[in-house]
């Protein structure tokens, strides 16, 4: 058993690194919403945020859109040219994503500085691609509602997943401190 940790010492530390990393940062969102004040900013700060902002980028791309908060549940209402198409929920403020994104980026650790650099840009990137998916989304439901199932659970989190896993992807070849040849031992 010794001899199998000593041989894949790197892949225990990445095991480790990112399940760590992953738990407090989920657990501090948890913390986060639990106490997060719904009176200001139903249903929380950051559902909230993306919800206004995916209102403003349908706005922009000529769908008139209003924001509501939902009667019945912790979200809120997008109603494109008067018809209610989607509802912006906890899960779809991609903070969920941005957490596994930099779980994965510091168990493969570069230096601190492009560490650092590449979480921000990273994260600013998977929150931008949300918001455009959310407006995408919505244009989608509101031209093919029969559509809905297959927009939104296979095409939109393959983009978004897809491009988190690009990200990784980039970062292994061009940033991590592991080397070639412990990933392959």
């Amino acid at each position: 058993m010794k001899a199998l940790l000593v041989k894949y010492k790197s892949v225990v530390k990445f095991i480790l690194t990112f399940l760590s990393v992953y738990f407090v940062l989920t657990l501090a969102y948890k913390y986060y919403l639990d106490f997060s004040d719904g009176s200001k900013y139903y249903p929380d700060y950051m559902t909230n945020l993306v919800a206004q902002q995916s209102e403003s980028l349908l706005n922009t791309f000529g769908y008139e859109t209003v924001l509501k908060p939902h009667e019945n549940e912790l979200s809120m209402k997008l109603i494109v040219r008067g018809k209610f198409v989607a509802r912006v929920v906890e899960g779809c403020n991609s903070i969920s994503v941005v957490i596994m994104f930099i779980s994965f980026i510091i168990a493969f650790a570069g230096t601190f500085k492009s560490t650092f650099i590449y979480i921000l840009a990273g994260s600013a990137l998977i929150y931008s691609v949300n918001l455009f998916r959310i407006a995408i989304l919505s244009i989608g439901l509101y031209n093919y509602p029969w559509r809905e199932d297959f927009l939104h659970h296979v095409i939109f989190p393959l983009i978004i997943y897809g491009m988190v896993f690009l990200l990784w992807m980039f970062w292994v070849k061009r940033f991590s401190k592991i080397k070639k040849k412990e990933l392959n031992a």
